[in-house]
């Protein structure tokens, strides 16, 4: 222990030991304060997960276990446990929650791991990965996804509380669970949780101002200006709170694929029916080259959906099998009559990654993949657990029913064997559904005739292809009630057209699902054997319906105005006469198809695009110059809360408080690399300031001898010496003057001082260089 004189009332030295700033910290009381602070900033930044998978009942899991963790180091650090022991008590009682929740059938006791636990682990996380990669927001989470997520948060508990209470560094931990926060917007594009981020905010500046007054202790006559302190600092966090809602919608948002889930960068797949922010994207690339046995190219399927529950289609959560199994994807069942024609395609994969393959329909065959893929029987889609379509190249085949005219009339649209929610619907549907779907069919003689007048009266001039106005009148989605107003304003895009003419054939008692997948694509000039490549852009991921008929399968229709090509078939006649000249339903566009698409689908290099049109097209600069103004605004803000820090500190010393005019310069030579140590005195650090660093002497003699009658006086003097501001003021300067530029300009855009305390091991070992 070091010695230290206090000054007694009647003049006399008193001689003490000073206890090492290691053993105070030791010796400090629990806070159940900032515990309190660290629950209410965990579940915050876990709110947005409910957004993305339905909250029970992982949430309530995940609240009570976090409570849990963050008692057992309140009652741990109260018994003045090590930082190790308490760190160790958390993860003891993680490992057992755990246990008791999700593994209670194979642990001893039902609290305890066994070997058989700790086999069990991996095969839960394969599985909550499964359900993740095919899932789609919101994801119903199973046992396996809800222990993910339960344990996941947990131990972000535990390793905040270690931070915070522990390390005291509640910004570094702030920044990992805003980061935590975010993860749910990136996965899933949605608008901002407004409450969530203001309860995070609010507990991320709580937990800055606890810790902020825990360390720096005020004499007691300046008690009184603590509220004035308290009222700043968040008076300037709810106008940081404020701004950052109010302008965050007006930046350029990012180009995110929505439930992509693929590996790595790249456009991706999106088969929650959010297709709109996919195709208002600025820029596109080219996805896939495709070329066809056929006489175009085909549609190309990644997901199905099939339930409706009136705001959300949701994909088809089946059975998967190996790919190449006997149970994969078997020849399709259609009657005996019906003619089966065999293709062969090929697709090469250009900027495209996701955990759904593109294949034409109905497959029969997929070779040529790289890793791991499986086959879902159901809808004939191929999915992969553990990697993307990224550089694949593969064949398929396909074996495409091929019913005439009369056969496709004769046929049911029944599908009594199919599973119940292809013909669900949902309770409360709006009249003008079903309404509109009668009076556009009211002469129809048979289910084909039914749907094909849909499909006319949805392409005909009455509707409008745009990527706009289901956004400007908000009806942006594919709920039952967004359908409703779209049928009014007749006005949308293929999401809107597809849910519309899957709902109205439901409401007609016929089952419908929608297809997530890929246009046809535009032809080019280049062939291989004889075969015309088409690209297919990203822009162009497209959604369709089908419809179930009796003894041919899943019928595509295409009422998208303006894309496609729409479902027709040919009288019996006609194909016995000219076979060669038939073509499947959507077998894709005629050379001259490209035209109709809209401005948005169309390649630049397509002929029916002028060169007007083409010339015209800039790139908008406001993007990349929001993005420029976000990041300079993101790096100015350490240094702005710094300088205000740092004022507050210096009107402080103005009026008297030494403590604070130390800690400006605790805080610069921080900034600055130079160390700080816990061990070393005032004195012994105002000294080799002076000698090393180009600290004038004057000043720092005075605010040591400052700080030393503060921290050592029994008696505070009640005299105001305001010339410490002054001083506090001269050495940060001459700090900063002493050291090159490139390392002041780092000291003031990264301040180490926000997050690393005077005295902790960050602040002992300063940084590389700072001697000169």
């Amino acid at each position: 222990m070091r010695s230290a004189e206090r000054v007694q009332a009647d003049g006399s030295v008193h001689v003490g030991r000073q206890r090492p700033a290691d053993e105070r910290e030791l010796r400090r009381p629990p806070d159940l304060g900032m515990t309190i602070g660290v629950f209410v900033a965990i579940f915050a930044a876990l709110l947005p997960v409910t957004g993305v998978v339905r909250p029970w009942p992982w949430l309530l899991g995940a609240t009570v276990l976090t409570a849990i963790i963050l008692a057992v180091g309140f009652v741990a650090r109260r018994y003045r446990l090590p930082a190790v022991a308490v760190s160790l008590l958390e993860l003891a009682a993680w490992a057992l929650a755990l246990t008791f929740l999700f593994f209670r059938d194979t642990a001893l006791l039902f609290f305890v791991p066994t070997p058989s636990t700790l086999r069990a682990v991996p095969e839960a996380l394969a599985a909550a990965s499964q359900e993740i990669a095919l899932g789609a927001a919101p994801l119903d989470a199973g046992p396996e996804l809800a222990f993910l997520i339960v344990g996941a948060t947990a131990a972000l508990a535990i390793i905040v509380d270690h931070v915070v209470l522990t390390a005291r560094m509640p910004l570094l931990a702030a920044v990992g669970l805003i980061a935590v926060s975010l993860i749910p917007s990136i996965a899933v594009p949605r608008g901002v949780d407004v409450p969530a981020f203001v309860l995070l905010a609010g507990a991320v500046l709580f937990l800055l101002r606890a810790e902020t007054r825990a360390r720096e202790p005020k004499p007691p006559r300046d008690a009184s200006r603590a509220g004035g302190a308290t009222a700043t600092a968040l008076g300037i966090g709810a106008i940081a709170v404020v701004v950052a809602i109010v302008a965050s919608p007006l930046l350029p948002q990012p180009a995110i694929q929505a439930g992509s889930g693929g590996i790595g960068a790249g456009p991706g797949i999106d088969v929650s029916l959010q297709l709109g922010d996919d195709l208002r994207r600025p820029r596109e690339t080219v996805a896939l080259t495709v070329r066809s046995s056929m006489a175009g190219a085909p549609y190309l399927r990644a997901a199905t959906l099939s339930e409706f529950d009136g705001a959300i289609w949701e994909p088809d959560r089946v059975r998967s099998v190996p790919l190449g199994s006997e149970l994969g994807l078997d020849e399709p069942e259609v009657t005996a009559d019906i003619r089966v024609t065999e293709y062969t395609t090929i697709v090469s994969v250009q900027d495209l990654v996701s955990p759904w393959l593109p294949v034409p329909f109905p497959a029969v065959g997929v070779t040529g993949l790289e890793g791991d893929w499986e086959a879902v029987p159901y809808n004939r889609t191929v999915v992969s657990r553990t990697t993307s379509t990224a550089g694949q190249e593969y064949a398929v085949v396909t074996h495409v029913p091929r019913p005439s005219l009369e056969q496709i009339r004769a046929a049911s649209a029944v599908g009594e064997q199919l599973r119940e929610e292809t013909k669900a619907l949902p309770g409360g549907m709006p009249e003008i559904i079903e309404q509109t779907a009668r009076e556009v069919t009211a002469t129809a003689q048979n289910d084909y005739d039914a749907l094909a007048m849909l499909q006319r009266w949805f392409r005909s001039s009455g509707f409008r292809y745009s990527l706009d106005a289901p956004v400007e009148d908000r009806f942006d989605g594919s709920g039952a009630q967004a359908v409703a107003r779209f049928l009014e304003a007749k006005e949308g895009y293929c999401v809107h057209f597809a849910s519309a003419f899957a709902l109205m054939a439901r409401t007609l008692e016929m089952p419908s699902r929608i297809v997530v997948g890929f246009l046809p694509g535009t032809a080019t000039t280049d062939a291989v054997d004889r075969q015309t490549v088409y690209t297919v852009m990203s822009s162009q991921l497209h959604a369709w319906p089908e419809v179930y008929f009796d003894g041919i399968g899943w019928v595509p229709f295409e009422p998208t105005v303006g894309l496609g090509v729409p479902t027709t078939f040919s009288p019996a006649a006609t194909l016995a006469d000219n076979p060669g000249d038939v073509r499947d339903p959507l077998d894709g566009p005629t050379p001259s198809a490209s035209a109709l698409l809209p401005e948005a689908e169309r390649s630049l290099d397509d002929p029916s695009v002028s060169q007007a049109d083409s010339s015209s097209t800039t790139v908008n600069p406001l993007p990349m110059f929001g993005a420029l103004v976000a990041a300079l605004v993101a790096l100015s803000i350490p240094a702005l809360i710094q300088g205000a820090r740092t004022r507050r500190m210096l009107a402080a010393a103005a009026r008297g408080d030494a403590v604070a005019a130390w800690t400006v310069v605790q805080d610069a030579a921080i900034d600055l690399g130079i160390a700080a140590p816990a061990s070393e005195s005032p004195r012994a650090l105002g000294r080799r300031l002076i000698d090393e660093h180009g600290a004038p002497l004057a000043a720092t003699t005075r605010l040591v001898a400052a700080i030393e009658r503060t921290s050592y006086a029994e008696i505070a003097s009640d005299s105001v010496d305001g010339s410490m501001a002054d001083a506090a003021a001269s050495v940060r300067a001459a700090l900063f003057e002493h050291l090159p530029s490139m390392r002041r300009l780092r000291g003031v855009i990264l301040p180490r001082s926000l997050v690393v305390r005077p005295g902790s091991v960050y602040a002992s070992a300063g940084s590389r260089g700072a001697r000169t």
